[in-house]
């Protein structure tokens, strides 16, 4: 990356809106039980230790260019701790309360060998990437240029022309890091004088999961130069080296946390599948099917006869008992045995906590489809035996701090920060399941999942009603891998690797076929175009697997 472009604004605005204020959550974090190094305000990443800061000095708000408000502001870190070094500087959009942070960093020892090179040095000098430079506005952009064997962790922004001093940012040495790339596109700035736009990204480590080791500094990415690459080569996130996971919240700590942070689940007040337990579930009907076998057998109700272990292979699958009333008996769920399955894992190499709680419902009921001004709901298409879904709790190791939440949909989902959540009492979230398809929504309204510019999709409705599962007393923990072999015993149901439902092929064709007769005449699709903006399970549904099986019990939440 290299040259430097230079815009000058035509004017200033007459008013701007005020800098964002710091979020706090509604109420205070309680004591933490004691124990280990969760909490504690810093965390051990091996040879370097690091502290989160969250205070900042005002560099430069990006408020106006020619007339139109772009409202961003970059920030250098304040209050950094005696001893830690500064590892490069941070922006977010000023439509958000201030809730950022960058990690600042130190040597864990002083007693640096000859022949090992110190895990922080500063960079040579700085090469300017990009500035804007006139009589109302000036702002310059720098990436350090680090010594040979370390890697730059971020840019560094001035109002001056002057090239900023070398004591201003540490580099750290290579092997500490782990290759990052670009995640949200943050701002855009197009100049008259040039061809390249300038633009800012937020980055992520690019290997993320429970065994991933990536850790997110807070800096963020930028350029003037074409970038097609979502890797990126100029700075790196750090590596957590500390195989003990010292910051890992302990048991107590996991309890105190769902206790503390644990979600009001919100079922539709029309649903039909309510969730259930899965003991339940088992001792109240469901069978277990092999292949090749037409009659299924009875499950026992912690699972115990399930297959356990191996892969998905389609040997065995649990369907409902062929008894038509046990059969919608059991569709029906049972909400006041309803608990939520915790998973609690690392994210970001350890810097933060992910708890995943799962919802068990027996039974997922067909879609509504929403076309133009018309819902049609559909006889079967959409339905499935056996349904997981999940939402997220991300956990700051630094202080304990909830920082966000994921809330899958289907086969997706979305992050929403903790400042965009819905509370009900104290610092629990709510978590709204949508109507008979039980995806998880941070507020109350309709979702299309489809194309919603054309109106054409499925419906997704969220609302609040009599029907709730509390989360933080109504819960299982059924697994944490990082505390160590036999400290959480997983149940055996959870071992089960195959489907919780039979494949199911739906004639969805002729049903879009029917529905296409319906629409107005302006709306002007072929089959095959109409087929492309329902989502894919409405067309077949092989059995769903359990959590293990999710990409998410390893990996990190996609959306």
């Amino acid at each position: 990356m290299s040259g430097c472009n230079c815009l000058c604004w035509d004017c200033v605005p007459e008013f701007t809106d005020p800098d964002p204020l710091p979020f706090s959550l509604p109420s205070p974090l309680p004591q933490w039980p004691q124990g280990g190094g969760f909490a504690s305000g810093r965390i051990c990443l091996g040879e370097i230790e690091v502290v989160k800061v969250n205070k900042f000095e005002k560099v430069w708000r990006c408020t106006s260019l020619h007339g139109k408000s772009l409202g961003f502001t970059f920030y250098r870190p304040s209050e950094i701790p005696e001893g830690f070094s500064c590892l490069g500087h941070y922006c977010q959009s000023n439509d958000q309360p201030l809730r950022g942070y960058v990690l600042v960093a130190r040597e864990t020892s002083s007693d640096v060998s000859l022949l090992e090179s110190p895990a922080l040095e500063k960079p040579f000098n700085y090469s300017l990437i990009w500035s804007i430079d006139s009589h109302d506005e000036c702002v310059y952009f720098w990436l350090p240029n680090p010594p040979m064997g370390y890697k730059a962790m971020g840019i560094v922004v001035t109002s001056s022309p002057n090239e900023p001093e070398v004591e201003e940012v540490r580099c750290v040495r290579a092997d500490l890091t782990e290759t990052c790339e670009t995640s949200d596109l943050s701002l855009t700035v197009k100049s008259k004088y040039s061809k390249n736009t300038f633009q800012v990204w937020k980055t992520q480590p690019c290997d993320r999961g429970m065994l991933a080791r990536g850790v997110s500094v807070g800096t963020f990415f930028c350029g003037s130069t074409y970038f097609d690459s979502e890797q990126v080569v100029d700075i790196a996130c750090l590596k957590n080296l500390d195989s003990s996971l010292h910051s890992m919240p302990n048991q107590n700590q996991i309890h105190a946390l769902i206790q503390h942070y644990g979600p009001t689940v919100y079922f539709h007040p029309d649903e039909n599948y309510l969730p259930s337990s899965v003991p339940w579930f088992f001792k109240n009907g469901a069978v277990l099917y092999a292949a090749g076998s037409k009659k299924g057998k009875a499950i026992d109700h912690q699972g115990s006869n399930l297959p356990s272990g191996g892969t998905n292979d389609g040997a065995f699958w649990i369907d409902l008992p062929t008894d038509e009333d046990a059969r919608n008996n059991l569709k029906k769920g049972n909400i006041e045995s309803a608990e939520l399955y915790v998973h609690v894992k690392p994210a970001l190499g350890g810097a933060f906590t992910d708890i995943v709680m799962w919802v068990f419902c027996p039974f997922n009921g067909p879609a509504t489809l929403k076309v133009a001004l018309m819902n049609i709901e559909m006889n079967k298409i959409g339905e499935h035996v056996g349904d997981w879904e999940h939402f997220t709790l991300r956990i700051s190791n630094f202080t304990g701090e909830l920082w966000s939440a994921f809330f899958s949909q289907h086969s997706g989902g979305e992050w929403v920060n903790a400042f965009d959540l819905e509370f009900i009492k104290g610092n629990k979230p709510i978590v709204y399941s949508s109507k008979d398809g039980h995806a998880s929504f941070p507020h109350p309204g309709t979702y299309l999942q489809g194309s919603s510019k054309l109106g054409i999709g499925v419906r997704n409705d969220a609302a609040r009603s009599k029907f709730i599962v509390d989360s933080s007393i109504k819960y299982q923990v059924v697994a944490a891998e990082y505390l160590g072999d036999g400290v959480i015993t997983e149940p055996c149901w959870l071992q089960y690797m195959r489907e919780w439902g039979p494949t199911i092929v739906y004639d969805s064709r002729s049903e879009i076929e029917k529905i296409i007769d319906l629409l107005p005449l302006f709306v002007r699709f072929s089959v095959e175009n109409l087929f492309e903006l329902f989502p894919t399970e409405l067309y077949g549904e092989e059995g769903p697997t359990g959590p293990k099986e999710k990409d998410n019990w390893l990996g990190d939440e996609y959306c």
